[in-house]
């Protein structure tokens, strides 16, 4: 019996010390520059990582180091792992002083939190990392730098193919299928003035490459206001609604029982759609299935 269990855990060292050893073979120390045009120096694998963008936490677990992720924010939700680990609090304000006890040898942020630059006046100093992807190219680019970083280059490129392929099979599917008006609505707290996602976004990217036409993309910015009036003379075919956990910020009753917005050829329809919002607006590796998500529901023939 003890045979078998000294068996049993020379093969378990065996395995450890083989994913060690792959995992240093892809990793070579250097200076990498982030997505704020920082150079940062890395001499080993960080080995306990913070992250307090629900989209790079995502990043992280989809190439395998989660169990190296020892703190996240409360609105890293993703996977189901990642709830359970220690918080820095709010995503845009993340708590310093948590970020230090957690004692991390990498920090990894979008560059939208001030805060973080006070990890530089430390003694001494917390490295940090921006990865703030403005479009899908800049996905895979900051994938392959994780991949760098962490030691996982291959399972980044096994990764980055995987997407690349999903995003070549819908773009073969939809081409040629007429494009079909679409609103995506962020925000409808005010039915007259909604907010919108327009040329820059993600959304206005990934609903062109799902065969749609977005009615705002020739808006200036990434988040506007369309007044009723343009969005009436637009027409939408199909509108899409924004859900967290199932819910839908607004609801689809609420535009059907609007005397104006019953004029648009959605609405006569009933071609309202509801979307999981971290799908379409976190910049990771589940874009793809909210790409995929998008032109199923523009074009739901291609799919039948």
């Amino acid at each position: 019996m003890k045979m078998k269990l000294l068996g049993v855990l020379v093969v378990l060292l065996s395995l450890l010390v083989s994913m060690t050893i792959g995992c240093q073979a892809q990793f070579q120390p250097g200076t990498y520059t982030d997505d704020m045009g920082r150079e940062v120096t890395i001499t080993e694998i960080p080995q306990r990582i913070v992250s307090h963008v629900p989209s790079i936490t995502e990043m992280l677990f989809a190439l395998g180091v989660g169990e190296r992720v020892v703190g996240v924010s409360d609105y890293c939700d993703y996977p189901e792992e990642a709830k359970s680990k220690p918080s820095v609090e709010h995503y845009f304000n993340p708590s310093i002083e948590n970020i230090v006890a957690l004692d991390p040898d990498l920090v990894l942020t979008d560059g939208y939190s001030e805060g973080i630059i006070q990890l530089d006046e430390l003694e001494p100093p917390i490295t940090y990392i921006v990865i703030a992807p403005k479009d899908i190219d800049g996905i895979f680019r900051d994938l392959e730098l994780l991949g760098k970083v962490t030691g996982t280059e291959g399972e980044a490129e096994e990764l980055i193919e995987d997407m690349q392929d999903s995003i070549a099979h819908v773009l073969a599917l939809v081409e040629g299928a007429p494009p079909l008006r679409v609103l995506f609505i962020i925000d409808a707290t005010d039915l007259t003035f909604p907010w919108t996602a327009g040329s820059g976004s993600f959304i206005d990217t990934l609903i062109t490459m799902a065969g749609g036409e977005n009615i705002a993309a020739q808006a200036q910015g990434a988040w506007v206001q369309l007044s009723l009036e343009e969005i009436v003379n637009a027409d939408p075919e199909i509108i899409i609604l924004p859900a967290k956990h199932g819910t839908a910020f607004t609801s689809p009753e609420t535009l059907m029982g609007h005397p104006v917005w019953q004029g648009t050829t959605a609405v006569k329809e009933n071609r309202i759609f509801i979307i999981d919002d971290d799908l379409v607006s976190r910049s990771g590796p589940r874009i793809i299935q909210g790409l995929e998500e998008l032109a199923r529901i523009i074009h739901p023939e291609l799919f039948e």
